[in-house]
Parts: structure tokens; sequence; C-alpha cells
């Protein structure tokens, strides 16, 4: 068991919440208020950014103190939305949101993963048609086994997970959002996610 800190209450982080809790965990759940992030990243041992991408660099940055030698799962895509409210370019080109919070963040293991699908897929990966992949990125390979078996309490097989390597290689995840707002017109908001068919 984990005690695990969830950084957002929207859809993401209760989906996260409820199914990491399902599978025996210590979960709490913070808003977007400073003071109640603080306080659950303290107590925490793994905190999961569920927090929306754009303000995401921010709001974790100010916990730098209480982050200090944690595992920070990142699960965000910091996007400039388009008049319709779906992603219509990446906030952080050349870059990553994961790369600049391990910048910002240099004593805390930052994990990007899980932000390559609609946010229900998370925590049901075997309700698709076909098995989809989960993508690690991160410098930390504990801290990358970590999340891996948090994956599996959320019911990914470990061999729906490929890991991709260091915290650069989010910028590949991250940019695979900006085929969200298409699938999305042309599908709607069924479930998806990426898949790597060998």
């Amino acid at each position: 068991m984990n005690h695990i800190a969830v950084l957002g209450n929207g859809r993401v982080g209760s989906n996260l919440a409820a199914a990491l809790t399902r599978a025996g965990h210590q979960v709490t759940v913070a808003d977007r208020t400073p003071g109640a992030a603080a306080e659950a990243a303290r107590t925490a041992r793994i905190v999961i950014n569920a927090t929306p991408g754009a303000g995401s660099l921010e709001r974790l940055a100010a916990l730098r103190e209480e982050l200090r030698g944690k595992i920070l799962v990142d699960v965000s895509n910091a996007t400039t939305d388009g008049p319709d409210g779906l992603p219509a370019d990446l906030l952080h080109p050349g870059s990553s949101l994961a790369e600049q919070l391990q910048e910002a963040l240099p004593e805390t293991s930052v994990v990007k993963t899980l932000n390559t699908m609609l946010f229900s897929v998370m925590t049901a990966p075997a309700a698709l048609t076909q098995p989809p992949t989960a993508f690690l990125s991160g410098e930390d390979p504990q801290a990358k086994q970590t999340v891996l078996e948090l994956l599996t309490d959320l019911g990914w097989q470990r061999e729906w997970v490929t890991d991709l390597g260091g915290i650069r290689t989010a910028r590949a995840t991250e940019a695979a959002i900006l085929f969200v707002p298409h699938v999305i017109r042309a599908a709607g908001f069924a479930p998806f996610a990426l898949s790597i068919a060998r």
C-alpha cells in the first residue's frame, strides 16, 4: 500500500483516486487551492498531477519543498484550447510539461504516463476492443518501476506498458494530445487510447 496524493478533483483526478483506493492504496484528493495541495503532497509518498496542464507548472513549482524526495506522476497535457474547448496547440513546444516540471523540481522524480488516452481508459484499459499502450518517461528507474506497479493496480498488463526512456521522451507522448480533438470530432467522446501494434 502506498500513500498517494492526487492533485486535482476533476474527472481525471477523481477517476484515478477512486481506482487506486479500490486497489488498496491510501489516497488523499486535493483541489487546486495551494493549502490543500501542499498538505496532501507533504504527507504522501507518491503525488499524481491531475491538474489542468496549462497551470500545472506554476502550481507544482510552488510545492518544491513538499515534493522533495517524492515521486510525481504527471498525467496532464499542457495545451492552449481552441474555440470549442479542445486542445489546439502545445504550451511548451520544443519541450514538454514533464521536462519543465523536472527542471523546476530537481529533487523530485517526475514520471510521465497515462496522457495519451481518454481519462476513462486510465483505470479501465481492458474495456477497449484491443490492448492500449501506456508509456513511461522519466529519469529515475526505481520511480518508473513504482509507477509501473501502480499501473498494474489500475488494470494495465505489463506488456501493455512501454518505457520510452528519459524525461525528454515525454515530448512525444505530450504531442500526441494534438490527435485528440480530431479523434473526438470524428468519433465522439468514446473511450480511446494510442496503441503500439507489433
